[in-house]
């Protein structure tokens, strides 16, 4: 059961920790660095392995051309002493191994083991820390979004159910575990949000299972239109106008500081949930608008980063604020050339309904800052398709008003694989976005598309330092990578998570 919410999917892969000891039966994967044979005590495991099967795995390995590189994978089946299969994972050099690459270690082992029900994880010279980031890859490789799969042949679903970590300080890395797993939870909370089909994943639905996060310690409030309404909330409620699926704001709040607080001003994260995009009146082509249902991927982000800041016990206030519409087109759906006022009083010339979400993300903004007053801001979005054209999927789009957030986001996403790339916010481009009736139009043309829509957004921070990810080329993916299976990638999660960790926690 994930969070409490979800009991119709398969459970998390279950961790344990133990003293290193050569298992009599099962799987093991072996954590060779790159000139294993001299290494100690890396290589004590297979040592003892190597001997208990007379030496098949040296003979295997060999043959293999097995050098420890990072990445790379050999299994042996059946080599003997009650092993099932001894499964080699590369490390690469001792010397550059980092959480990161033993996360990906883990992940590559979750894969080679798929079709064993249990297996050890042979991680004697590791540290603790390092041996709970083994197995957080595994777990986070090791996901799958299967409530809507009735027909898959039990031969054809993975079986791995436990692994049992062989570290010197089990200990160490149990007590560490429970963090690690909150944040894992976390991520596969915001996994299956952006997953679910938006026949089932609408704003109230959405809300209601926010709500549901109050099990966590989370306090939850939610808004509906007649509340956002009184509130001034245009912007979002204009997008919202065209679907029969009523618009919903959700804050949540987590209050993990204890004696701090009110020393420190919360921190604050903020995310655009539109959960179907058809683009409204100016409606998308129809290939590929099927992808549309995760266009509410930042929102899923932030519900995921508060459920992973509760399930950790994170000592921070920390407030996760979600716009949750649709975007649909119909009789009553906002047009092209609407004029409509948002929260802040600032007036919006609607040019394309396509571009929706930095309307949600104006009045969610403004209202965070107004009712908060939070140390920062950060609002991630899937918000542009200019910014896959410049950066790919390999990196999101960081556009700030503060270094210090920039640099520290930058250094954090290249040490958890969640890679941010700044972009440069200039006036020339917010003369783009000059309306002749309004305050501003909601589109600048094709030219900096990416960068004219977040001059956008930055209308709406009112002097608070903040950070804008265009998460649109890297919350979902379609193909496999070492800690995420294709579909979902919960990206931003793991990433804000560390920036809390490492710079605002007490």
């Amino acid at each position: 059961m994930r969070n409490g919410m979800t009991p119709e999917d398969p459970p998390m892969l279950d961790i344990a920790f133990a003293k290193p000891a050569l298992p009599k039966s099962g799987a093991l994967v072996l954590l060779l660095p790159e000139g294993v044979a001299a290494a100690d005590p890396a290589g004590a495991m297979w040592q003892a392995a190597d001997a208990a099967t007379g030496e098949a795995i040296t003979r295997a390995l060999s043959a293999a051309g097995f050098k420890g590189k990072p990445g790379q994978v050999t299994t042996i089946l059946a080599p003997g002493a009650g092993l099932s299969r001894v499964v080699a994972v590369g490390l690469g050099k001792p010397d550059a191994l980092t959480p990161h690459t033993a996360e990906e270690a883990g992940g590559h082992a979750a894969v080679a083991l798929t079709r064993e029900p249990a297996a050890a994880i042979a991680a004697s010279g590791l540290s603790a820390d390092m041996a709970v980031s083994v197995a957080l890859g595994a777990v986070l490789r090791a996901y799958r979004f299967d409530r809507y799969r009735t027909r898959e042949k039990a031969d054809d679903k993975p079986k791995l159910a436990k692994l049992t970590m062989l570290t010197d300080d089990a200990a160490a890395a149990k007590s560490a575990w429970p963090a690690a797993r909150g944040i894992a939870e976390g991520v596969f909370l915001t996994r299956d949000l952006v997953s679910e089909p938006p026949n089932v994943l609408n704003p109230v639905s959405m809300a209601e299972r926010c709500k549901k996060l109050e099990s966590l310690g989370l306090k939850v409030e939610i808004l509906t239109p007649k509340d956002m309404a009184k509130l001034g909330f245009g912007a979002l409620l204009g997008v919202a106008q065209g679907s029969a699926n009523e618009a919903r704001m959700v804050v949540m709040h987590w209050n993990g500081a204890g004696a701090r607080r009110g020393k420190a001003k919360p921190l604050c994260f903020v995310g655009k949930g539109v959960t179907f995009d058809t683009g409204g009146i100016s409606i998308k082509p129809a290939g590929g608008m099927e992808d549309m249902k995760w266009d509410m991927g930042g929102a899923g982000t932030v519900v995921g980063l508060m459920a992973a800041l509760a399930g950790r016990k994170a000592k921070v206030d920390a407030i996760g604020l979600v716009g949750l519409v649709e975007n649909m087109p119909s009789g009553t759906a906002q047009r092209p050339g609407d004029v409509v006022t948002s929260y802040s009083g600032q007036t919006i010339e609607v040019i394309n309904t396509d571009a929706e979400g930095r309307l949600v993300l104006a009045d969610v903004l403004w209202y965070a800052q107004q009712k908060y007053d939070p140390r920062f801001m950060i609002d991630l979005a899937t918000l542009t398709g200019a910014i896959i054209i410049g950066l790919g999927h390999e990196y999101a789009g960081l556009f700030s008003n503060d270094d210090e957030l920039a640099t520290q986001l930058h250094a954090i996403g290249n040490a958890t694989g969640e890679k941010v790339w700044r972009m440069p916010l200039a006036e020339a481009y917010d003369k783009q976005i000059k309306s002749d009736i309004a305050d501003m139009k909601n589109v600048g043309g094709r030219p900096g598309g990416a960068i004219t829509a977040a001059q956008f957004i930055q209308r709406f921070i009112n002097g608070k330092p903040w950070v804008h990810l265009d998460i649109a080329g890297t919350a979902w993916s379609s193909k496999d990578s070492p800690t995420v299976p294709k579909g979902a990638t919960a990206f931003g999660v793991r990433l804000l998570d560390r920036l809390v960790a490492e710079h605002y926690e007490s």
